[in-house]
């Protein structure tokens, strides 16, 4: 049975939920990540309107500054962006009951089989725009294939409120129209690395053996550039075992290399994960973590401690940790994710530790914002590594 995917991404989706929020932001350029003056924030999302001015994510602010004086900053609500994002997936899993989400703002559904029961793919992904724009006032970017891949590039070609569908068949065809600059994971690092070697094109790259291209950029590069142009069909995203991990990743724009702004993309990555387990009502010791540089190198390292993640913090200390441990200084980051694998049930008892070095405090705080946020979803409050200073 052939596969069909849809990638769903949210359109800039922190900051549209901002405009959405507040009237008086639509239209505007609005930029979520910190206010002028947060002297080493980020920028988490732009809205197109100011992505205009040339400001996107993992930009400093300071820089966003420059280039936008006129925008609307804002520092972010993350846990309620969770809630936005949790009320999104929450229509996808009424689709198909294979759903990856991947980050906070996209997810992979896959419709193989359900067409007696939903219809076609394309009249799926107007459901499901028309859905999300009803009960959330969001819009969504969808794209159709027969590999996680040409869905993925396809969800970005029509941004916003997009939708591409590249019939079964047409995938080398579709692959091969491409500019290289629509080749999905392909940096700028790369892109002039291609130039320089005469490649110009998905077709000029199309017509290079596997072996010409490994030597020409290395065998990640390479084996990633020789599958990228024939549509990637064994590429698998997310990947997390039903029942047995959470996991959230994201594919940066733009390298990350300073740590200030890579502690952050932890951060976020940390609030996603540990928001889906509260609401999963489970409980894990192990963390995993995935650093993806700009060749397309990929490593891992996982760690399992006796004592439970409590808290966003705590996940995010371990991440921290594991990071330090991987990470060649200096080398762009185009791809981090986060993960608890081996997860139990939160309502089975355990032991508690002898000694609580506020942990648990920090936890019933946390659970507690969770709580109020669900219930005044325009409550502001989020993590102090996020209030940049």
């Amino acid at each position: 049975m052939k596969k069909v995917f849809l990638h769903v991404d949210l359109d800039a989706f922190f900051a549209s939920v901002e405009q959405l929020e507040h009237p008086e932001y639509r239209g505007k350029p609005v930029i979520v990540g910190g206010i002028p003056g947060d002297r080493r924030a980020v920028v988490s999302t732009a809205s197109y309107e100011a992505r205009k001015y040339g400001v996107h994510s993992a930009m400093p602010l300071v820089k966003a500054v420059e280039l936008c004086p006129e925008g609307i900053f804002v520092r972010g609500n993350y846990h309620h962006y969770q809630e936005k994002s949790q009320a999104v997936m929450d229509i996808f899993s009424e689709y198909s009951p294979d759903v990856t989400q991947i980050s906070v703002d996209e997810a992979f559904i896959d419709l193989t089989g359900t067409e007696r029961l939903f219809g076609k793919p394309e009249d799926v992904a107007k459901k499901i725009k028309n859905e999300v724009k009803e009960k959330t006032g969001l819009t969504v970017s969808v794209g159709i294939a027969s590999t996680m891949y040409i869905a993925k590039i396809c969800s970005g070609l029509n941004k916003p409120d997009g939708l591409t569908f590249v019939p079964e068949g047409n995938e080398i065809d579709f692959m091969l129209s491409l500019p290289l600059e629509k080749l999905w994971g392909a940096g700028s690092k790369t892109l002039s690395r291609l130039h320089n070697a005469g490649l110009r094109t998905t077709r000029d790259i199309y017509g290079k053996s596997l072996p010409l291209l490994v030597s020409l950029f290395g065998e990640s590069s390479g084996r990633f550039l020789y599958d990228a142009v024939r549509g990637n069909q064994g590429l698998v995203f997310g990947g997390e075992a039903k029942n047995h991990s959470i996991s959230s990743e994201t594919t940066y724009d733009f390298d990350l290399i300073e740590r200030y702004a890579i502690d952050t993309a932890l951060m976020e990555l940390s609030i996603n994960v540990i928001f889906r387990m509260r609401r999963e009502n489970v409980r894990s010791r192990t963390v995993a973590l995935k650093i993806r540089y700009d060749d397309f190198t990929t490593v891992s390292i996982q760690s399992t401690q006796e004592r439970y993640i409590m808290n966003a913090d705590d996940l995010f200390a371990r991440c921290q940790a594991l990071f330090t441990k991987k990470w060649e200084k200096g080398r762009g980051i185009r791809l981090l994710g986060v993960g608890c694998d081996k997860l139990e049930d939160k309502s089975n008892p355990v032991q508690k530790d002898l000694f609580d070095f506020g942990e648990e405090k920090k936890a019933k705080v946390e659970e507690a914002i969770y709580k109020m946020e669900n219930k005044n979803p325009g409550l502001a409050v989020t993590k102090a590594r996020l209030l940049k200073k």
